[in-house]
């Protein structure tokens, strides 16, 4: 992999400009926003589950309420924000309002108390988050080469993921120096958000999405999210969705089994990150070589074998396998389903594009989240996990029939500096 550091010239063909096999600038910086974020976002999940369940004291429903609040709010305004980016031309900026949202509920987190005060935090910091993804994965993939998205989506989540690393060590230190310092824990995180706000303000270039004359109306913006193409890549992202269960559910059902100490916690999150870490790039390049939607699939696998091992598998072996295969599943499936959508919709809706898709997955993540809780509740934690994988055992098939040719697809769309009616 090679990292160009001079920008390419603005303009709708300014790709040409980006020698063969390199990653423009503006991917690497928009990396670093997201590891200087990701770094404070994911001090906060690695303890959240512990903090919410441990200190506040919510039984395991309104856990499962919490967590599909943190994983499905920001559909509120995922399309909004991708659409802001495409109909105003300025991505940066979607971007940088949503990254200062997320920054601000970080310092929120440190007087709220009580399940409405701490639910009002987490969606505001989710709709940061929301607003800001489809913005910044539009100016990814407009900095990219076409035929290595795959690699581009994956040097930004490596670098991403690096922070993600780095949050969880950072939370694990904090703890360990001061038990119960979740007040530390916040402000901290709350610093390196801002640092990520600052180079996004000050270093990612401001390039427009796409010349005025191209930019789509309302109409054109619902033709090409209805369209046959996004059609059943947004079901099958839904379908396996719904059937994703959430990193906090999985370890806290290791914890149960005592495969893992409550102090040891936020040591999941970093051993998941650190394979994400590893495979993301290799990954990337692997789906831009034999079909993103075969590794999208490929991908659920992993989660399918994590869900058998979280369930299955006694001691300590359990704790080291579930985070290596869920990190595995997110390298094999985040920045992936970004790459193959934004190559499904015309450029002047690449962002909006990215945003459905991802909308779909919140959603359907919320779902869960709310329906494993229940069935938690209901059946036990292990036996919740086994009825999630038989469950996504069948959907398996059914969504790699359904993507078997979304990548044929892809290759066929129009050239990014053809003209797009309005």
């Amino acid at each position: 992999m090679y990292v160009s550091l001079r920008d390419r010239p603005a303009g709708p063909d300014s790709r040409a400009a980006v020698p063969a096999g390199r990653i423009g600038a503006t991917v690497v910086l928009l990396g670093l926003v997201s590891m200087f974020t990701d770094v404070s976002s994911e001090m906060v999940a690695a303890v959240l589950p512990l903090y919410l369940t441990a200190h506040v004291g919510l039984g395991i429903v309104a856990y499962g309420f919490m967590d599909g609040l943190y994983q499905g709010v920001s559909a509120l305004v995922r399309i909004a924000g991708g659409y802001a980016g495409d109909r105003g031309g300025r991505p940066k900026w979607v971007a940088a309002a949503g990254y200062s949202l997320s920054a601000a509920s970080r310092l929120a987190m440190l007087p709220a108390q009580g399940l409405v005060a701490i639910t009002a935090v987490i969606t505001a910091d989710r709709l940061g988050k929301g607003l800001r993804s489809a913005p910044r994965d539009a100016l990814i993939a407009a900095a990219a080469p076409p035929h290595r998205l795959g690699r581009a989506f994956g040097v930004h989540r490596a670098l991403d993921t690096a922070g993600a690393v780095a949050g969880p060590l950072l939370a694990f230190a904090l703890l360990a120096a001061v038990p119960g310092g979740y007040g530390s824990v916040f402000t901290v995180s709350f610093a390196f958000a801002v640092i990520g706000v600052a180079v996004l303000v000050l270093f990612v270039p401001d390039r427009r999405s796409a010349p005025a004359a191209q930019r789509l109306r309302p109409a054109g913006l619902v033709r090409e999210l209805t369209g046959r193409r996004l059609r059943r890549p947004l079901l099958v992202a839904g379908l396996l969705g719904v059937l994703t269960v959430g990193d906090g559910f999985l370890y806290l059902v290791l914890q149960q089994r005592d495969a893992v100490g409550a102090g040891f916690f936020p040591l999941l999150y970093v051993a998941t990150n650190a394979v994400y870490l590893c495979l993301a790039v290799p990954l990337g390049r692997l789906a831009d070589r034999v079909g993103r939607a075969r590794v999208l699939v490929a991908g659920h696998v992993a989660l399918l074998v994590a869900y058998l091992v979280a369930a299955g598998v006694p001691g300590v072996a359990a704790a080291f396998v579930v985070p290596a295969l869920l990190g595995a599943f997110y390298a094999a499936t985040d920045g992936v389903l970004a790459a193959l959508v934004s190559r499904l919709v015309a450029p002047p809706a690449r962002g909006s594009g990215i945003a459905a898709a991802q909308t779909v997955v919140a959603l359907a993540r919320f779902a869960s989240s709310v329906g494993f809780g229940s069935l938690w509740l209901v059946a036990g934690p292990q036996a919740a996990v086994v009825v999630m994988a038989a469950l996504l055992a069948v959907a398996l098939p059914v969504a790699a029939l359904l993507v078997r040719d979304v990548d044929r697809q892809s290759v066929a769309q129009p050239r990014d500096d053809a003209a797009v009616p309005a």
